[in-house]
């Protein structure tokens, strides 16, 4: 997974929009992402479960097998226009999951107006179509973006390793928090403050407990939902509480 290398890289695109570089926390290695939407879709695929691997700008490497597709479709393949020689289409992410590979394009829906995008959306399909993995057309239409912000709040910030490094003492603290946490009579906010303090933590670490539970899957959220961290189990809220008596 590591040592793939993305066939398109952002310094190929230096004044195009907006452009990503983010280590994946499923692959260890540095994504490319060339637009805002792919970053937000990217988020979704590193959050999933049923993700194994993420490889973006994939290339359809059999040329011969692309230029047929489009031949059959009766669509033009695209050329260099000074060499002459015809273009490495690429897919914009190429996912393994639990059930075997999965390709995807993503594109805002403004940019399916353009005939040329759409033809060339039709080349990609019938290309992996004939390879027998699943293709699918991504838009902002099928994105959450309260979930793509709350995981990205979630992946932000210090790691709990670097600011509680003795392992015994970081493992006491997240099941003290998940402790209080699932008596469900507490905010968040309330909870972590008491654990900094019970533990004697620096300030900041216990939202770093909190958002390595939740990515952990230890506890559970609605990330359609904004985290509110004044809230409890049951959406009520109240004030501070001696926890630990």
């Amino acid at each position: 997974m590591g040592d793939y290398i993305p066939w398109l890289q952002i310094q190929d695109f230096p004044s195009q929009g907006i452009v990503s570089r983010v280590k994946g926390r499923k692959t260890g290695r540095v994504h490319h992402l060339l637009s805002k939407l792919e970053l937000e879709y990217f988020y979704l695929l590193e959050w999933s479960d049923k993700t194994h691997d993420i490889r973006e700008q994939f290339p359809l490497e059999d040329i011969t097998e692309a230029i047929s597709v489009a031949e059959a479709a009766g669509i033009r393949y695209p050329y260099d226009n000074v060499s002459g020689f015809p273009y490495v289409m690429t897919s914009d992410f190429l996912i393994t999951t639990e059930n075997g590979l999965v390709a995807r394009a993503i594109k805002p829906t403004k940019e399916l107006k353009k005939a040329r995008v759409r033809e060339k959306l039709e080349i990609e399909r019938r290309y992996w179509k004939r390879q027998g993995i699943e293709w699918r057309l991504v838009t902002e239409n099928e994105i959450s973006k309260t979930k793509v912000r709350n995981i990205q709040w979630l992946y932000s910030g210090p790691n709990p390793h670097d600011l509680i490094p003795d392992a015994e003492q970081r493992s006491r603290c997240k099941e003290a928090f998940v402790e209080l946490y699932d008596r469900g009579n507490y905010p968040i906010m309330v909870i972590l403050t008491c654990v900094e303090n019970n533990f004697d933590l620096k300030v900041g670490s216990g939202i770093a407990i909190f958002k390595s539970l939740v990515c952990e899957k230890k506890i559970a959220l609605d990330l359609n939902k904004e985290i509110n961290l004044m809230g409890i189990k049951d959406g009520k809220s109240y004030g501070s509480h001696h926890l630990f008596e």
